[in-house]
């Protein structure tokens, strides 16, 4: 029997609820298929925060590192800056992992209700840098609590970080139906923008058979709203992808639902899973949180382990789920968390395994 090692983080708020239902789906799935996950627990977060001074211990990266993947639920509390929560955890996975790419597939499951007038399906993925761009630590704050206070944030652009999300995304469309939209605002940012236009103009020629498309990001933003079927591959830099992305998983029925990779292509260290929704400490212990987010995630991760068959069937399963109307109250159903765990996991026990 085939085993993986996976690290659990549930993080905070719904995370708490979301992870567990997800680790029993994908314990109900494994064994018919061959393979056993072996689940290591990390308590850290908000709270780990609140006990500790830190998101994380000091070796939390090295105890990761022999992990196969990590499965995350969510990171954030109100009574903790966002930039002290994510900085010390979800940030620190993403690039000590080298995880540079964030793979966001969006498409509407069967039976959800669409906020868009023309409810036909789409299916496309955001393509987003992952580990520099916008999100960088470069810069600082002078003269804080004075008149004359000021901030510089310093958006961080490679060549080699820019080629090789450019060759994902190409190499994904090559797999799709050809099509890659580069989001960019070169317009209006004059140095880091026209060097993202160009890096990727010079990918593109190296893929012939794949039609690039250069979009402003607003323009895009509204052609996704107007009709998201004509886009396939949208490739984003790390700010503008974070933005593209949830704004595609509304249009596809909320954010509830969607997955993330964070996935590091060489295989040399673990990559993370984890749905895009925050926290939501809003409902947090209610027992109302959408699983469908994190057990999406999961399935990405039993994908990216080489578990296919697997992946694809509950992927089947997710959508017979919502099609049948099992579902919690921010997709219109009454289930609980838990009940629609219970939904996805009785499906599966009753389908038939591939051969």
């Amino acid at each position: 029997m085939r085993e993986y090692d996976i690290a659990a983080i549930p993080g905070d708020g719904i995370g708490q609820e979301t992870v567990p239902a997800a680790r029993r789906v994908l314990d109900a799935l494994a064994g018919p298929h061959g393979f056993r996950l072996r689940w290591t627990d990390y308590p850290w977060g908000c709270a780990y925060f609140g006990e500790t001074g830190r998101m994380m211990p000091e070796d939390g990266l090295e105890l990761l590192a022999g992990a196969d993947a990590i499965l995350l639920g969510a990171v954030g509390a109100p009574d903790v800056p966002d930039h002290v929560s994510l900085w010390g955890l979800l940030v620190p996975i993403r690039r000590r992992f080298d995880q540079y790419v964030a793979l966001r597939p969006v498409r509407p499951l069967p039976g959800t209700r669409l906020p868009l007038r023309d409810d036909r399906p789409f299916d496309l993925v955001v393509v987003r840098e992952n580990t520099e761009g916008e999100y960088s630590q470069v810069g600082g704050r002078m003269f804080t609590g004075t008149p004359e206070e000021f901030a510089v944030q310093e958006a961080v652009f490679t060549r080699r970080g820019v080629e090789r999300i450019a060759r994902h995304a190409f190499e994904l469309a090559e797999r799709r139906s050809g099509k890659v939209a580069s989001a960019t605002k070169s317009n209006g940012i004059v140095h880091t923008m026209p060097f993202w236009d160009e890096v990727v103009e010079e990918v593109a020629r190296d893929h012939p058979g794949v039609e690039l498309t250069r979009y402003h990001v607003d323009a895009l933003a509204a052609l996704l709203v107007l009709d998201p079927r004509r886009f396939d591959v949208i490739l984003a830099s790390n700010l503008l992808g974070d933005i593209l992305s949830d704004l595609t998983a509304a249009l596809a029925g909320g954010i509830g639902i969607a997955p993330c990779g964070n996935i590091d292509p060489t295989r040399r260290h673990p990559s993370m899973f984890e749905p895009i929704h925050g926290s939501a400490p809003d409902i947090a212990g209610t027992g109302i949180a959408n699983p469908i987010g994190q057990i999406w995630s999961a399935a990405l991760m039993l994908e990216h382990l080489g578990e296919t068959a697997a992946a694809a069937q509950l992927t089947e399963v997710l959508e017979q789920t919502v099609l049948a109307g099992d579902v919690t109250p921010d997709l219109g159903g009454a289930l609980s968390t838990d009940e629609v765990c219970d939904a996805i996991v009785e499906r599966l026990r009753h389908a038939a395994v591939p051969a």
